[in-house]
């Protein structure tokens, strides 16, 4: 058997005949910049978010950069981020002129803490960056707090995220301005490149809706400098059709993760993904496991024809690319860790039930 990673298989929804009809329909209106599309899917999401303002824009990197622009983070200034996680997250802190802070993770949620930010706060520090990593929600009210205690804001990265709740509220909700990433294989995923600024503060989103599309206020009429970053009418079209059934993408990839609990759970060494409190919830964008035996594991796993990938296998402060800052090995560890320890598993919402017990039963073979 031969298990994928991830595949766009058609999970009985008939989501393919669904996404087919309205690029066809995208074909015929001929608008394929901005426009009623695009606008639809906008108010669409934010309704589903609860109420913010959404603005699409050409991916989930340029939602972090307008994020942070939009709020005023510039040169001079510094945002604590993450110590794990994509490179994206930091490149946007850098790109804007900003300086990134790196704070290590929480070992049990990966995601970070206000304890863990805490101690890096300085008074150029302007924002806070967490990443709601792997599909779960960071624990918000005590990063919320602290933010408000110092004057910060909070930007939440929530390209993993699409449908997290805590205490039952949408991420993205939470922060000043917070970033979606689109891309194919997020739980609500494009045919291509898109992203999203959410916000509450509507002067926020006025700036946004600007600043994105060159800065332009009314027709051949420029406000401010802009750039060219818009989400495409095609794009706008597919994540209307997909948005109507992330809930239940969604409850399939939770269904998923439960159950590789319920097969792996006391498996060799293996350290399963934790949901981190009640308040937190976890969507499974990637199941992550840890072992000290992950590279041994992997090419097993892949002599079987099981796909499996690593999340990330260099930290952040060890890419060259940010050298100058002059981290040196051991200085975080905790992210080292993870580096050197963690697999992610197949896990999406068209995995058979004999594809799953496949792997399951491959890895309880290499343990034994």
């Amino acid at each position: 058997m031969h298990v994928p990673f991830f595949t766009f298989r058609d999970f009985p929804l008939g989501l393919e005949a669904q996404v087919e009809a309205a690029l066809v329909q995208e074909w015929r209106n001929k608008q394929f910049i901005l426009g009623p599309t695009v606008s639809r899917f906008e108010q669409a999401f934010g309704q589903y978010l609860g109420g913010p303002e959404v603005i699409g824009v050409g991916n989930g990197y340029d939602a972090l950069v307008l994020s942070l622009k939009a709020l005023g983070i510039g040169p001079g200034h510094e945002v604590i981020v993450p110590s794990n996680g994509y490179i994206a997250t930091i490149n946007a802190v850098q790109q804007v002129g900003a300086k990134p802070v790196f704070a290590e993770p929480d070992p049990q949620s990966y995601n970070l803490t206000a304890a863990t930010v805490a101690p890096k706060l300085t008074p150029q520090t302007r924002a806070v960056l967490p990443i709601h990593l792997y599909g779960q929600s960071c624990e918000l009210d005590p990063l919320l707090q602290l933010c408000q205690e110092h004057g910060l804001h909070l930007v939440e990265d929530c390209a993993q995220a699409h449908g997290v709740r805590y205490k039952d509220q949408l991420v993205g909700t939470f922060g000043a301005a917070n970033a979606f990433s689109f891309y194919p294989t997020k739980n609500l995923g494009a045919l291509g490149d898109g992203g999203a600024v959410v916000t509450q503060d509507t002067a926020v989103a006025t700036w946004l809706r600007q600043y994105h599309n060159y800065g332009q206020s009314k027709r051949y009429q420029y406000a401010q400098v802009g750039v060219n970053s818009r989400l495409d009418s095609i794009q706008a079209a597919v994540l209307h059709v997909k948005l109507l059934h992330l809930e239940t993408l969604n409850a399939e990839r939770q269904r998923l993760g439960r159950q590789y609990h319920a097969l792996l759970d006391g498996v060799g060494d293996l350290v399963l993904p934790k949901v981190a409190s009640s308040a937190t919830g976890h969507v499974y964008h990637l199941y992550v496991v840890r072992t000290r035996h992950r590279d041994a594991l992997q090419q097993y796993l892949a002599r079987q024809n099981v796909q499996t990938l690593v999340h990330y296998p260099v930290p952040p402060h060890f890419q060259p690319a940010y050298q100058h800052l002059g981290y040196q090995k051991g200085d975080l560890p905790v992210a080292e860790a993870l580096a050197a320890t963690s697999l992610s598993l197949p896990l999406f919402p068209d995995l058979t039930q004999p594809e799953q017990a496949y792997v399951v039963e491959q890895i309880k073979r290499f343990f034994s």
